[in-house]
């Protein structure tokens, strides 16, 4: 059961804190009323009483410079406890508080339901942390999980546009979350006219062009608080609103970037442009899955064709790649069987054309979460269970049934 501590010499913050959480996240709370921070982790939580807390929040009225200092020594005695810091909105304070080791920021204005969504993500990326140390996961540099045989780093490509390759890449970004909650993070590598924002209804404060430059480059502490944190506990990093700042962003710094995050998050989701540019290429060469989207056309088939000879020459096709047909219908005069056929491969996931995921598109809502039992929705829950530990769906066999009815 989740403990949370928090510790300040503010009476009232504690009754904003508790009317935050209490009845809304599972678990207990204690507060430690005091002044001043004492010199080692084991004495802070020895003020307390019961099992070690979860969560240690170090409230208002404490001294910013100690609870760095406090912050960095948790960081490296007691790695299981995250830490998070009440401070006020301050990107620099932000940074320097990832940098010693906190887990995360909590504004000191947040009202009662910004209390509830920051806490909720600490809470549930302690528990993902738990599970991922129970599988045996080795520590690497403090507050980053190490590469291991089990991160996937999954890159969603197309020759073409137009064919769902972003509706695609969030709805298996979405439902990953489930699997590994705030462990999921969705990387939108077009870099001038990327969609993952609207897909998922966000409304990023940093961008792709802050993640690749500056301090983040060299701490991957401070790489995630330009993170965008989605409800469905999945972390986003969007493209720039201004197109010409892509062109900013360089292959080399792509691949660092994706490096970086594969030693944060059990599984990193990339969506790419359409074609084969040199971010796209980048990512592809540090990619372990590629799933290949095309729609039920004869150009974007024929173009899917082109894309995937030309990267099996490049050696850039790992042994787990799929092929996803989008939006498909038997009224367009092909069938699965003639596009298996043009790119001399097996569909492995049918997407039937659905009202219902462009209305979810339109809304920014992830299919699989809008209306799960929608005919699309459950053809995207199996592309998602094909990458997760039971593999409970079957990647093969499930097209031509799919196809049943358009």
């Amino acid at each position: 059961m989740s403990r949370i501590l928090l510790v300040t010499k503010d009476p009232s913050y504690d009754v904003q804190f508790r009317k935050g959480i209490d009845g809304r996240l599972p678990g207990e709370m204690q507060t430690v009323f005091s002044a001043a921070l004492p010199a080692t982790p084991d004495e802070l939580l020895g003020r307390s009483v019961g099992e070690l807390p979860t969560v240690v929040v170090l409230g208002p009225g404490l001294d910013f410079h100690d609870a760095l200092r406090l912050g960095g020594l948790f960081d490296i005695q007691r790695p299981e406890v995250s830490l998070v810091l009440v401070a006020p909105a301050d990107m620099s304070l932000a940074m320097a508080a990832m940098r010693a080791g906190f887990r995360d920021v909590l504004d000191v204005d947040a009202d009662v339901d910004g209390i509830l969504s920051t806490m909720s993500r600490v809470l549930d990326a302690a528990e993902s942390r738990r599970r991922v140390s129970l599988q045996g996961w080795s520590a690497g540099e403090p507050g980053a999980l190490s590469v291991h045989d089990d991160t996937r780093v999954i890159v969603v490509t197309s020759p073409k546009g137009g064919v769902g390759k972003t509706t695609v890449a969030t709805n298996l970004a979405v439902g990953l979350g489930r699997t590994a909650p705030m462990n999921t993070v969705i990387v939108d590598l077009d870099v001038q006219f990327g969609d993952v924002a609207a897909a998922l209804r966000l409304a990023p404060e940093h961008s792709l062009t802050d993640a690749v430059t500056g301090p983040s480059v060299d701490d991957s502490l401070v790489l995630k608080t330009f993170l965008t944190v989605h409800p469905a506990s999945v972390y986003a990093l969007c493209t720039p609103a201004n197109p010409a700042e892509g062109e900013l962003v360089g292959a080399a710094q792509i691949t660092h970037l994706l490096d970086q995050l594969a030693g944060q998050f059990r599984y990193v989701v990339v969506d790419t442009a359409p074609g084969l540019g040199e971010h796209a290429l980048a990512a592809l060469e540090a990619a372990t899955d590629v799933v290949f989207v095309t729609g039920m056309d004869v150009p974007g088939v024929r173009g899917l064709r082109k894309q995937m000879d030309l990267l099996g020459e490049l050696s850039l096709v790992p042994e787990s790649a799929s092929v996803v047909l989008n939006a498909a219908d038997r009224n367009t005069g092909l069938s699965v069987q003639d596009v298996e056929a043009t790119i001399r491969t097996p569909v492995d996931h049918v997407v039937p054309r659905s009202r219902m995921a462009v209305y979810a598109t339109n809304r920014g809502e992830p299919l699989i979460l809008h209306a799960p039992k929608d005919k699309a929705a459950r053809q995207l829950q199996g592309l998602v269970d094909s990458f997760t530990p039971d593999r409970s769906a079957s990647k093969r066999g499930i097209h031509r049934k799919a196809m049943a009815r358009p």
